[in-house]
């Protein structure tokens, strides 16, 4: 199967498509050895070069581990880039019912396993945020984006504090549909203001090691904008 693209990089990532067409096909199954440089160039007829780069670029994605001496094996036939991008593509409802299950349990954990330097993070992104809010605690127009990156920077702190690898790389992940999202919401007079008293009844939860509280907090906290999203989708906007 030869492959045409215009100059180099565009052939290593027509490679990369290629191959992972081939894992998710599952024309090598998860624990097999792939064939080796030579064996995929004389395939694809392709420099092997091109062949090496391509298989980085997998073993980056997580879908490929090289093993020195043994060769290169499957460990996923799915790309993970798939779940950020069809993320990325969700609309603002679907991100806040991700969130409240996200950050619900995050916030639990937090309480009981925070450490000092946990909640001196999550207040001061609040602080910051609040020096952004005018009288009727909206940010003006100006500083949209930065007051989005402070909320997201409390949130992130919350995660953090839960201290579960797997949730705060998966919140990693996630958090810049999050932003998006808010930044939209934000410039939105439909949607429902930040209320920082909410976002402090989490903190105070967490502070006083209460999971229960914690958990609810963050609910009562997320379901304000969701059920502000289901309005407006219910009147056809």
């Amino acid at each position: 199967m030869a492959l045409r693209a215009a100059g180099r990089q565009s052939l290593v990532d027509t490679v990369v498509e290629a191959l992972r067409s081939q894992l998710s096909a599952g024309e090598w199954q998860i624990g097999d050895r792939i064939p080796t440089e030579h064996t995929l160039a004389e395939q694809l007829q392709v420099g092997r070069n091109t062949v090496r780069e391509a298989v980085r670029v997998l073993v980056h994605a997580g879908m490929l581990r090289s093993r020195q001496g043994e060769g290169t094996f499957v460990v996923s036939t799915t790309d993970p880039g798939d779940l950020m991008r069809g993320v990325q593509r969700a609309g603002i409802r679907d991100v806040l019912e991700l969130r409240i299950a996200l950050e619900a349990e995050a916030a639990r954990l937090a309480a009981l396993r925070h450490r000092p330097a946990d909640l001196e993070r999550m207040r001061a992104a609040l602080d910051a945020q609040a020096d952004l809010s005018d009288a009727d605690g909206r940010p003006d127009s100006g500083n949209l984006e930065l007051y989005a990156d402070h909320d997201i920077a409390f949130h992130r702190a919350v995660v953090e504090a839960a201290h579960n690898t797997a949730l705060t790389a998966t919140y990693g992940w996630f958090s810049s549909s999050v932003r998006e999202a808010l930044v939209s919401a934000l410039d939105d007079q439909a949607m429902p203001k930040i209320v920082h008293d909410d976002h402090r009844a989490v903190m105070e939860a967490i502070a006083a090691s209460d999971p229960e509280a914690a958990e609810r907090a963050t609910r009562e906290l997320l379901e304000k904008p969701k059920r502000a999203v289901e309005a407006l989708l219910d009147d056809g906007r």
